[in-house]
């Protein structure tokens, strides 16, 4: 019986596993870094210990602090979350010395699967089929570029102990298999402290399809069902569902029992996933799938599964932890269908860089029974720059995968963040486009289609808003028709307009916007945009529109601020600030200037003052949040001054790099 139990992570998945666990009864204890100090998954603690400062290297990944919390907190039990230590076999080791139990599978288990090439190797002794390729110990760049040449092209290096989208880069071409290696193995390296690779051949067209195994002491084990995480972007997940769109009685069949072969080859107990790489090229079939990896622990797309089987994982895990038995196999059902996105701090727009800073406004959508938000952070909290840059998981189901789609896309319409930026346009984007609603799915979606999924830098319909929102509506929502009763712009014998000028991000734009009858345009950079059927409705503070734009229903929230207003409308929240009269000239200047997007430490300087650069070329690859940035040439021009080095560490703002134009001399 599990009393107490600490929660070895942070964020949202530590404010999951609380709500389920004091559901249960149990006392849970939380830990935390300084820069945690007033976070979520703190205050919801029964009780909460200090491990260290900000970095993870010193609070969440030092096993010995957490395990002497958990003493001075007389916890039973320890539930290691995803990330950080929930793959460590040594702490699990460590738990079970200390008379600690350990949520999840052995440290046998966790070791035998945490090796992909032993993994790999394991499976195929199993029966599990595997992707063609080579696992084995020499690591000579040489013999590894020799094996991809084997292998053929496209391939894929992989790091050995990776996980997470890390350590992995696809190469197309001999040409470029040396760098892939070294960029490989220097992220494997930072990330596991292990930089050994395998090659594998990449799929054309691949799926990404994983199957969710859970098993008990009692050496029996279930599945439920698979999910699709073929959604990626740089090999990390971004939508997730199930059941895999597609999925036949009999393709289901045959991968369920190889992951539940792969999971009893292991001894498995606890929740795990096994993965496997899927042709996708036509049809699924029974012998169209690979193993890829095994992760011993609970995934971040776990909810899915919970919100098409009933069943409530963490749940489960304790339960089996505690020395309980999984369910029969035939007790497990499935239904309707479930879509869940990854809410990220990250600017599509700009490349996804990390956003980072307070969050002055954070509106999630309220959690019922067909749509799930799992957030570890409120209004007012801050995205760090030392964490992982995840704010919020929202995931919806229906009785269809169209339902589902369709209300995934209302929750993310009803989203509102700011100042810190957010891919939710994007992910809006990607759940409505016509190939995902039509199932045409493969790993390279995302990259095929980033044009159409990547929203404007400024909407012409929320500059429209922006516009109207600024008038006294008072007549308009009072309906009145006289058009001289609205300060609209109305002029004699012309169709009226209102112009303003605002900066967005930076960037400066004249609107206008042309009201004739009951029709509106709005007007900027040359660009025309109708908004039919207008609605308007007054909330406490601002606007509530509704109007027909670009063949949809678009509904905008609008509220008004000191500087400006903002604007929230299809996922992506906009301030339209009042113009200053010196924007012009910092856009200007800015062109001349590399500056660093946010915190973090220069890996790579590859140029030096005096050399010539184009457009696009990468000229430092900076380190933040976990992930590897290259800072590229704005234009063509001429080095004229590096004011960094590699291995300094940098403030976001920070001017990198002056560029000066090609036939400019020195001083």
């Amino acid at each position: 019986m599990i009393k107490t139990l600490l929660i070895a992570n942070r964020g949202e998945i530590a404010c999951r596993i609380m709500r389920t666990a004091q559901r249960m009864g149990i006392r849970c204890v939380a830990v935390y870094s300084e820069a945690d100090a007033e976070a979520l998954h703190v205050r919801m603690a029964d009780d909460a210990v200090l491990i260290g400062t900000a970095p993870a290297a010193e609070s969440y990944l030092r096993a010995d602090r957490i395990i002497a919390a958990a003493v001075q907190c007389r916890a039973d039990a320890i539930h290691p979350g995803y990330g950080f230590l929930s793959e460590n076999a040594a702490f699990a080791e460590t738990c079970n010395e200390n008379g600690i139990i350990f949520v999840g599978p052995s440290a046998e288990s966790i070791r035998a699967m945490g090796l992909k090439d032993r993994a790999k190797a394991l499976m195929e002794e199993a029966g599990v089929p595997v992707t063609p390729g080579y696992h084995g110990e020499n690591q000579d760049p040489e013999l590894l570029k020799d094996a991809a040449g084997a292998i053929g092209y496209p391939v894929l290096i992989k790091a050995v102990a990776g996980g997470g989208g890390k350590g992995m880069r696809k190469v197309e071409h001999e040409r470029d298999f040396l760098a892939g290696l070294e960029s490989c193995k220097r992220e494997a390296s930072k990330s596991f402290g292990d930089d050994r690779v395998l090659i594998e051949k990449f799929i054309t067209n691949p799926r990404h399809i994983e199957v969710q195994v859970f098993g008990d002491s009692r050496g029996r084990v279930v599945h439920m069902y698979e999910r699709d995480c073929s959604l990626q972007r740089r090999h990390q997940k971004v939508i997730e569902e199930a059941p895999a769109p597609g999925m036949t009685p009999a393709v289901r069949t045959a991968m369920c029992s190889a992951a539940i072969n792969a999971a009893r080859a292991v001894d498995y107990v606890g929740a795990g996933t096994v993965e496997f790489i899927v042709d996708g090229s036509g049809a699924l079939r029974e012998d169209g799938f690979f193993f890829m990896e095994m992760n011993t622990r609970l995934q971040v797309e776990h909810p899915v599964t919970e919100m098409v089987t009933g069943l409530d994982l963490v749940e489960l895990q304790l339960h089996v932890a505690a020395g309980g038995s999984v369910p029969e196999q035939d007790m497990i059902g499935l239904h309707g269908h479930a879509i869940e996105a990854r809410l990220y701090a990250e600017d599509p727009v700009n490349g996804f860089l990390p956003s980072i800073g307070v969050l002055h406004r954070l509106d999630l959508p309220e959690d019922d029974v067909e749509a799930r938000v799992e957030t570890g952070v409120e209004e007012g909290g801050e995205v760090s720059l030392h964490y992982d840059p995840m704010i919020a998981k929202l995931i919806a189901h229906g009785e269809t995968r169209q339902d589902a789609a369709s209300r995934l896309a209302v929750m993310l319409d009803e989203l509102v963040v700011w100042p810190v930026k957010t891919n939710a346009g994007f992910l809006r984007r990607a759940v409505l486009h016509p190939d995902f609603l039509a199932e045409r799915l493969n790993t390279g979606f995302i990259e095929t289609h980033l044009d159409t999924l990547v929203p404007p830098a400024i909407s012409l319909v929320d500059a429209g808003f922006a516009v109207l929102g600024a008038l006294d509506l008072t007549p308009l929502l009072a309906d009145l028709s006289d058009p001289f009763d609205v300060a609209d712009g109305w002029r004699m014998n012309a169709a009226p307009q209102i112009r303003h000028r605002f900066d967005v991000d930076g960037a400066q734009i004249d609107v206008a916007l042309e009201i004739e009858g009951d029709c509106l345009t709005v007007l900027a950079g040359g660009e025309r945009q109708a908004l039919d059927g207008l609605e308007v409705e007054a909330l406490d503070e601002g606007y509530l529109f509704q109007a027909e734009a670009d063949g949809e229903t678009v509904i905008a929230r609008f509220e008004p601020l000191d500087q400006g207003c903002l604007v929230s409308s299809r996922g992506c929240t906009s301030l339209f600030a009042l113009s200053h009269p010196d924007a012009a000239v910092d856009a200007l200047e800015a062109g001349d200037t590399i500056k660093a997007p946010m915190p973090g430490k220069v890996l790579a300087v590859n140029v030096a003052a005096g050399d010539s650069v184009e457009r696009g070329q990468a000229l430092v690859v900076l380190e933040a949040m976990k992930m590897e940035h290259a800072l590229a040439a704005p234009r063509d021009g001429t080095i004229a001054e590096m004011r960094v080095e590699a291995g300094a560490q940098v403030a976001e703002g920070d001017i990198l790099v002056l560029l000066q134009e090609l036939d400019a001399k020195t001083d």
